[in-house]
């Protein structure tokens, strides 16, 4: 008989500190596992046990396991007396994970109950631990994403309450001039704030796994240069960009409005954040070992992103400067081009600022999928 924990089959027969566990030694498991048998004493306690716990090996063997691994649970209560797996419910299989205390230390606890038949006498406990430092890195930043959040509405919101309040109030006082910047303001702000709802939906369905590709044939270079375009019209120089065209390209099926995403994100990053010349260079895909398709390179000529940094790009809430911005846009990108199936990489520039490539197959249309 064998009871699987933590993906690793566990002998009912038991596991000796010295001896292997469905092949393995038990200290090679990189989470706690502790086993006591019929009489409920301790006959394994593995190294990531001792080290989640802060109790020794050799103090554990052999002793009962409510003096070997003392839990309560977060009012207090002594969690063996309380769970009783002994001489509970014969039909209980184990406890599902939850997160318990140990001599003031916080530990996730799980256990399964092994039975020589379905309702019989438990003949091993098995139990697995594991630290909460995953844990509290996810609560981190989840805290962290709330805080940045609401930081970002504070602002644009505190500016629609403002000049809507005065113009409702003062609104004979003011000239057609006057009140048509305010309005103009509030618009956009209330883009910015539409902007950053939009962002954290793309952040739930890029973890979720529920980020939906509608594909559509796409002209990447026509995408480019309205980008382009649309940076011209809001006020830099039209000679700040160069692109460059390396037909010829093949028909490229992706979703066009996350592919704007894309490119509206690298764009405005590289002229927020770099100097000098924006160049995009638009191609088909030129290495050998990668499928068929499109690829967009956005380099400018600033101080490019530090060598310790680049792995840390496409991270959640990192910042290439403090010229404003969430930290979440990058994030998307990469969440976006991972959805169609592409890659994207980041570098330094020829003329030695940063440097993005994205890549997307060639794919298929929606409707053949």
């Amino acid at each position: 008989m064998s009871v699987r924990t933590s993906g690793i089959a566990v002998a009912a027969e038991g596991c000796p500190s010295d001896e292997s566990v469905g092949g393995l030694d038990p200290d090679t498991l990189p989470d706690g596992l502790v086993v006591a048998d019929e009489h409920g004493r301790v006959i394994c306690f593995n190294a990531a046990a001792a080290r989640i716990t802060g109790i020794p090996s050799g103090e554990a063997l052999g002793r009962p396991l409510e003096d070997a691994l003392p839990l309560q649970d977060v009012e207090g209560r002594r969690w063996w007396r309380l769970t009783d797996p002994y001489g509970g419910l014969a039909i209980r299989r184990g406890q599902p994970e939850r997160n318990l205390l140990l001599g003031g230390r916080e530990v996730l606890v799980s256990a399964r109950y092994v039975r020589a038949r379905p309702t019989g006498p438990v003949q091993r406990l098995v139990i697995a631990l594991r630290g909460t430092e995953a844990r509290r890195r996810t609560e981190l930043s989840h805290a962290e994403l709330i805080a940045t959040v609401a930081h970002e509405l504070r602002s644009p919101l505190t500016s629609v309450k403002g000049f809507t309040a005065t113009l409702l109030q003062k609104w004979e006082r003011f000239t057609d001039d006057q009140k048509r910047l305010m309005l103009e303001t509030v618009d956009a702000d209330a883009n910015r704030v539409t902007r950053l709802i939009a962002e954290l939906l793309d952040i739930s369905r890029i973890d979720s796994g529920r980020l939906e590709v509608r594909r559509q044939r796409v002209d990447m270079v026509a995408a480019v240069r309205r980008h382009v375009q649309a940076q011209t019209t809001a006020g830099e120089r039209p000679d700040r960009f160069l692109v460059r065209m390396r037909e010829p390209l093949p028909d490229l099926w992706a979703d066009p409005d996350k592919v704007d995403q894309v490119l509206g994100n690298l764009l405005e990053n590289a002229v927020r954040h770099g100097e000098g010349t924006v160049t995009i260079e638009v191609g088909p895909v030129s290495d050998a070992t990668s499928a068929e398709g499109t690829s967009v390179t956005v380099s400018d000529e600033g101080p490019g992103i530090p060598e310790e940094s680049m792995s840390r790009v496409f991270t959640r809430f990192w910042r290439g400067s403090k010229r404003g911005g969430t930290g979440l846009g990058l994030y998307i990108v990469k969440g976006i081009v991972e959805a169609h199936g592409g890659t994207i990489t980041v570098g330094r520039a020829p003329a030695g600022g940063a440097q993005f490539r994205f890549s997307l197959p060639v794919a298929a249309p929606a409707f053949m999928n």
